[in-house]
């Protein structure tokens, strides 16, 4: 290899101007043969054009290397291959002229539910991709109908982001999500030994990470813990009812909602979460879904209510690693509707007529309540998320779409605008959908930022997001999995799934 890469001299200086991107491989990947990179070198010295797309003189923009004006990125099949300044010269088939645009790293939904609504599951991939989603993290859903949908996405034909899964929600005794009056997402367990069980059944049928549910007690959840961690499997998690977000929050990978933090924030904490307790012990043999939505409604108000800083201050300080994902977009709803946002009814004309017909009159009943609508958790969410990122605590984009009112992709993008109203630079904002799942996954070498060596996921923008974050809605093209895309290619198979 010393004695080829010495011999290079003898090569046009074009042909040298090559050997940074080569050894750019090689820092990157050292698993590269030495024939290998000959191999590379050779062909891009070739009269002929190497394999590859290069988007010229495009700003550059992530959260890890800021912003770069005036760059030349260079892609081949699912791998950005190089990223150099415009003025260099590079050999590729295809040049995409990137100049007067904005290129940024594909977007993470961090929490969508892909089979909660059947109306939805069939064109949600392209319905991310259309929006610059290139990669989402299923929160809950039964294996029987998850486990298809994840082997279509994965398939090698399929337009569809990246995908990583949980199975069901994993509850305790009493499950919230049993089919009753919500879908079926959550499994019973009962006791640590059934957990464990359930948890070892779901790392064979190949999920990436567990979620932990609100119903779960302190035995199981633990239980749940440490098989988890035994399994090598990332924990998410809502904080259960029958403890602290500071007992519990330490020992998970993520948190959703901001749910049941505002207890441990009260300066009574003590004594709401005694009588907690008394309520979970069910004695009025309530379902999941009803003990769960009475305890939030006699207990959240008057939590939140009794905010006190320093008692909130520790419970934070022992979230410190916990990665929170607050789905502001539904929190938030009430102070900020979706159908009050740019791009609503053109979000809306994406989704199936089923959906569009049911939705517009879920909309217009809003309208006329909307003055009564009580703000007090919307305005605690953005506050405790303004405070969460204050505390350094490390936060992550998710929607929980289609929950809510929650438009596959489009909602994302509210979700960004409301971090920012809550305290995130835009920058920050666009980390906490790129940067920050990828780390939640260890997947930090391979995602979330656009530098040589990477995944080829990308969304090229009209405007710069730096300067509103609502620009990341600007989207020209997505890059996904090295394939390029534009949200009107996308459309016909949102409208026409089956063809």
């Amino acid at each position: 290899m010393t004695k080829f890469l010495n011999g290079i001299a003898g090569f046009k200086k074009e042909h040298r101007q090559m050997l940074p991107i080569i050894i750019k491989r090689i820092q990157m990947n050292k698993r590269l043969s030495g024939l290998v990179l000959v191999t590379l070198f050779l062909a891009a010295c070739s009269t002929i054009p190497t394999a590859g797309t290069a988007i010229t003189n495009v700003t550059v923009i992530d959260a890890i290397n800021g912003s770069r004006s005036h760059q030349t990125v260079i892609f081949h099949d699912d791998e950005i291959i190089a990223v150099l300044p415009a003025e260099e010269k590079f050999l590729v088939s295809e040049t995409i002229d990137g100049t007067g645009k904005y290129l940024i790293p594909g977007l993470w939904d961090f929490h969508v539910h892909l089979t909660y609504d059947d109306r939805f599951t069939e064109t949600m991939p392209a319905m991310f991709l259309s929006y610059g989603v290139t990669s989402v993290r299923d929160t809950g859903g039964l294996l029987n109908k998850i486990l298809p949908v994840v082997s279509a996405m994965r398939s090698d034909t399929a337009i569809a982001p990246r995908v990583y899964f949980a199975g069901p929600l994993l509850d305790g005794k009493f499950v919230v999500y049993d089919g009753k009056s919500v879908p079926e997402i959550g499994v019973r367990n009962a006791t640590g030994s059934e957990a464990k069980a359930m948890i070892a059944g779901l790392k064979d049928q190949g999920v990436d990470f567990i979620k932990v549910y609100e119903l779960v007690t302190p035995t199981v959840f633990h239980a749940m813990v440490e098989a988890a961690n035994e399994l090598n499997l990332p924990i998410d998690s809502h904080v259960p009812l029958s403890m602290l977000a500071s007992e519990a929050g330490p020992l998970v990978d993520s948190i959703e909602h901001l749910r049941n933090i505002e207890l441990d924030c009260a300066s009574d904490s003590a004594v709401l979460h005694k009588k907690r307790l008394e309520l979970l012990e069910n004695t009025g043999d309530l379902s999941g879904y009803q003990l769960r939505s009475s305890l939030h409604k006699i207990q959240r108000m008057s939590a939140i209510a009794n905010y006190s800083e320093p008692r909130c201050d520790q419970t934070l300080a022992a979230l410190t690693a916990t990665m929170q994902v607050p789905t502001l977009r539904l929190n938030a709803v009430t102070i900020y509707p979706p159908y009050e946002r740019s791009g609503w009814k053109e979000a809306m004309a994406r989704t199936p007529t089923s959906i569009q017909d049911e939705w517009y009159q879920l909309e217009s009943k809003l309208r006329k309540n909307q003055s009564n609508q009580d703000s007090t958790f919307a305005d605690w969410s953005l506050f405790l998320t303004g405070r969460m990122h204050d505390k350094g605590l490390p936060i992550a984009a998710g929607t929980d779409t289609p929950i809510g009112l929650s438009v596959p992709g489009y909602s994302l993008h509210s979700e960004l605008e409301m971090l920012v109203k809550a305290g995130l630079s835009p920058l920050e904002a666009l980390g906490s959908a790129t940067v920050r799942p990828a780390e939640y996954f260890s997947l930090q070498n391979e995602l979330g930022s656009i530098d040589a060596g990477k995944k080829a996921d990308m969304v090229l923008l009209d405007k710069n997001p730096l300067d509103d974050i609502r620009n990341t809605k600007t989207i020209a093209a997505v890059i996904s999995k090295g394939r390029w895309l534009t949200p009107a290619e996308l459309l016909p198979t949102i409208q026409n799934p089956a063809q």
